[in-house]
């Protein structure tokens, strides 16, 4: 039997309801169970279930946490599960099963949330959208004609069509906020470092990857974060601790703060007019709450940012391969990957340590220009993406570029790769060009979904603030979210 008035529940609620005992959380992993079952048909959403375990935790005693009993579903990549298949997305993961849980796993569970299931991404979570050859696209609750965006489609889509309140994602490009204006949620990057990465990973993507969760509350963000957050054991480094618990900063006055904004692209070159309308849309909001907004944009060499961007991102991946290739006892070769991962991992075989160190420069310096930039803002305003949903298929490969690919696989020349790599990146971030920026400076950043377009596709508007300060962010959620609540939408 259905749960009476579950799409409109958060997570907070539904653990409100099992602490009450009005609930059990045998009856919300069933209730989960059957929603999977009936949108992920449609939705490709939910690659691996684990429905008995599931049953057996909620069937037992959980851990005394903020969600005790609430179901959740954790992304296929950004950290392991003991005891369940790894594959994020890529063919040659298939049959990888870690014997541990990840730090951020174990914390997630003495949260108390009961995990039903693993949800898909793209090959290594690579692209900004979610369409792997191996699992096929995840499709937008919103309509199935579009993407969910990406890595952390899969869980965003879960999220949106209401069959958990709150699912994992990891951001290391954009990969929370890109999927969160995509489906419609709320989805908040913290600050680098803020949740951990062990023990496995020092730093995700040279420090690029953040995780924490998908969300159709500002208070369920909150509320997981001070769960999850602080340094894990060894940890190359650490965030700058909260001034108190992230909960209590929502439904905190932010006083009156003075907000920079601009409709333009950060890396790319266009913005379609509903992005842009979502970002006037927001000022007029953010003004007639009493806020100071401004029309202004940090001011950096876009060039060198993005070629930044795509070396790290490309040494990476070469390194991730070959560890690949070291688990399963087998190199990792052009047929078990995506032949843009593939593009992606010569490059990074390619490139020298020098190109690498000057990118982690370019990337230094852009963290000082923004912190300077945040002497004379509060926060940053931009659209999440340059353009609404993108439709299935939109981001693949054209018959030319695979073409060069192969060419390129047999005689890597350095300059060619270069050459074809900077293109592909270009009409890749051409869509999704706004969140980089801020996966290189490490500060947090949401996107809040405030704007829908004609077509009644969500759009959301990006939010940065300066590193350490996802509280001014959480109050400026909490009070966009009274003004304008958004839970009472859905597909």
């Amino acid at each position: 039997m259905a749960i009476q008035g579950y799409d409109a529940l958060d997570a907070t609620a539904l653990a409100e309801l099992v602490r009450k005992k009005e609930l059990h959380p045998t009856e919300l992993v069933e209730e989960t169970i059957s929603r999977i079952e009936a949108v992920n048909p449609k939705l490709n959403a939910v690659v691996h279930k684990m429905y008995e375990q599931a049953r057996k935790a909620a069937a037992g005693s959980l851990p005394e946490g903020p969600f005790t009993g609430v179901p959740f579903l954790v992304k296929d990549l950004d950290g392991y599960l003991a005891g369940e298949p790894f594959v994020g997305g890529c063919r040659a993961l298939v049959g990888f099963i870690p014997d541990h849980d990840a730090e951020l796993m174990a914390r997630f569970r003495r949260a108390g949330v009961v995990i039903v299931a693993k949800t898909a991404t793209p090959e290594l979570g690579i692209l900004g959208t979610t369409e792997p050859a191996l699992n096929g696209p995840t499709r937008n609750p919103w309509n199935p004609e579009h993407s969910t965006g990406g890595s952390s489609g899969g869980s965003a889509a879960c999220v949106a069509a209401r069959v958990v309140p709150m699912a994992h994602g990891g951001d290391g490009g954009g990969s929370i906020r890109i999927p969160a204006s995509a489906c419609g949620l709320f989805g908040l990057k913290p600050t680098r470092a803020r949740n951990p990465l062990g023990p496995d990973v020092g730093e995700g993507w040279g420090g690029f990857v953040q995780q924490h969760v998908l969300t159709r509350s500002v208070r369920d963000s909150a509320a997981m974060l001070d769960a999850t957050q602080g340094a894990d054991l060894g940890a190359p480094y650490a965030a700058p601790a909260p001034a108190r618990p992230f909960l209590q900063e929502v439904g905190t006055a932010p006083g009156r703060l003075r907000i920079a904004f601009s409709t333009g692209s950060l890396y790319g070159k266009h913005v379609h007019p509903d992005c842009k309308a979502a970002v006037q849309d927001a000022v007029k909001l953010c003004q007639e709450l009493g806020h100071e907004l401004v029309d202004d944009a940090p001011r950096f060499d876009r060039e060198e940012l993005v070629r930044s961007y795509l070396v790290n991102v490309a040494a990476n991946t070469s390194v991730q391969l070959e560890e690949i290739g070291q688990q399963r006892g087998k190199p990792v070769d052009a047929t078990d990957v995506e032949p843009s991962t593939w593009a992606l991992a010569q490059l990074g075989n390619i490139l020298t340590a020098a190109d690498l160190q000057r990118a982690r420069n370019a990337m230094h310096r852009a963290g000082r220009m923004m912190a300077a930039f945040h002497e004379r803002y509060d926060l940053f305003l931009d659209a999440t993406l340059a353009y609404p949903p993108i439709r299935i298929g939109e981001l693949a490969l054209k018959p030319a570029e695979l073409a060069a690919l192969s060419v390129l696989r047999k005689l890597p020349l350095k300059p060619a790769f270069l050459k074809l790599l900077d293109e592909l990146a270009g009409n890749s971030l051409e869509k999704t060009p706004n969140t980089q920026l801020f996966n290189q400076t490490g500060q947090p950043a949401m996107s809040v979904p405030l704007y829908w377009n004609a077509a009644g596709l969500p759009v959301g508007v990006q939010f940065a603030a300066r590193f350490g300060d996802e509280a001014t962010l959480f109050r400026l959620a909490s009070q966009l979210e009274q003004a304008r609540p958004w839970a009472g939408r859905k597909p």
